[in-house]
């Protein structure tokens, strides 16, 4: 006789019970939420010890109207650290990121109302990861960008009052330059980069050392994307099935929490690069900073790569997948935008990462006669006429959700947009 109550019943009561738990607003940049978050991810994972079982309660939660984004969290971080505990092999993984004016937010709340403490953050949720896995390890690289505001002092001084120089380290953009090397060529100074040419920096030298089932990540330096989540993203490169896998936070099991900006300019830039590359098959999240590379791929990768400001991981990606021949990995994230102290938010970076797109398109020679029109309108667009087409921006691309300007193919001609924008036929 079946059982009344339901493994199906049972989870639904649990995620409503966790959900009564939950603080009322849930903000990963307080120290008491991740505490509560990575305690609930340990509870979930000891009722529910089985990677397929967890997905199974992923996919429940995100059906729930009355789950929030804790326990929605909680779940990701448990199967995350399922997949750690039964992965049979050595693993490193090596974290990357780059900093500029992020002196407030790498600072404690309390010294500034950006602050997150964000480095400590990122070093307890490795900790956590790994923790009673000694099959497992991993160290973190910080990059400076060149911050006028000495971001990477402020990061130094972090990892010398924790005591985790043995894990962490600081590298400054200015010094690889002038010692020069493969990592920083086409760069002359600084000013050259826009975040590309840090993340490639760190990148580079988190490689250098042969480990085994050694991975790369890169993630941004605030805590939009809670690092527990590592063990779901390196899975696929773990197991020998991708060189490299990324975050989305357009999945269907994605969780999102954003500002109310950027949307429709977002669906834009989707169509745009979309149509200059007809590449990244499934990819229409390129810009969520969480990325694992096999360790190995990392060198050939970075030394061929051009482009060192924001577009920097469509190339990368570009890279990956014409070495692999196969589609890109994703994997559904949790992430909770940070964007009082964003740089990226302040630069509106948008019309800068498009025409690096059309370069990528030249040099990469993967523009075909489809594409070309829409690379040579986004090559003659400039401040103005940008402004002017992110205003009048066609409701046939604004109406479409993210997903669906995957396989939209040309809805809107090069030429309409052309018009919109007031630039000449």
């Amino acid at each position: 006789m079946a059982s009344s109550h339901s493994p199906r019943r049972s989870h639904h009561d649990r995620l409503l019970s966790w959900a009564g738990q939950s603080p009322a607003e849930f903000v990963l940049g307080v120290a008491e939420h991740q505490r509560f978050v990575d305690g609930l991810a340990a509870e979930i994972g000891a009722e529910v010890p089985d990677a397929e079982a967890l997905r199974a309660l992923e996919a429940e939660a995100r059906a729930l109207t009355e789950v929030d984004l804790a326990v929605e969290l909680a779940i990701k971080l448990a199967l995350s650290r399922r997949l750690v505990l039964d992965h049979p092999g050595r693993v490193h993984l090596s974290v990357v990121f780059a900093v500029y004016n992020e002196h407030h937010r790498l600072g404690r709340p309390e010294a500034h109302p950006h602050g997150e403490d964000a480095l400590a953050r990122k070093i307890e949720q490795l900790d956590a990861l790994v923790a009673g896995c000694p099959s497992w390890s991993w160290d973190l690289t910080v990059v400076d960008d060149g911050c006028p505001n000495g971001s990477g002092d402020v990061a130094r001084r972090i990892v010398e009052r924790l005591g985790r120089e043995d894990q962490v380290r600081v590298l400054f953009l200015r010094d690889a330059i002038a010692e020069g090397g493969p990592a920083v060529q086409g760069i002359a100074s600084v000013a050259d980069s826009r975040k590309g040419g840090a993340i490639h920096l760190g990148m580079w030298e988190a490689a250098s050392t042969s480990r085994e089932g050694h991975v790369v990540v890169f993630t941004d330096a605030d805590l939009s994307t809670h690092l527990g989540q590592c063990g779901r993203l390196v899975a696929p490169i773990v197991s020998g099935d991708a060189s490299v896998c990324i975050g989305s936070r357009r999945e269907s099991e994605s969780v999102v929490v954003k500002g109310g900006a950027r949307d429709d300019r977002g669906r834009l830039f989707i169509y745009l690069w979309k149509r200059m590359l007809g590449a990244l098959d499934g990819v229409t999240d390129t810009q969520c900073g969480f990325k694992a590379f096999a360790a190995s791929s990392v060198r050939p990768w970075v030394e061929s790569a051009i482009e060192k400001g924001f577009a920097f991981d469509i190339e990368l990606l570009l890279l990956a997948e014409r070495a692999s021949g196969a589609p890109i990995p994703r994997i559904p994230v949790a992430w909770i935008d940070s964007e009082e102290a964003s740089t990226t938010v302040d630069l509106q970076p948008y019309l800068t990462m498009l025409q690096s797109v059309a370069a990528l398109a030249r040099h990469h020679r993967v523009a075909d006669t489809e594409a070309e029109p829409f690379v040579r309108l986004v090559e003659d667009l400039d401040e103005a006429a940008w402004q002017r087409l992110q205003d009048r921006i066609p409701e046939a691309i604004v109406a479409k959700e993210p997903l669906e300007l995957e396989s939209l193919g040309v809805v809107v001609s090069a030429e309409a947009l052309r018009q919109v924008s007031g630039l000449d036929p």
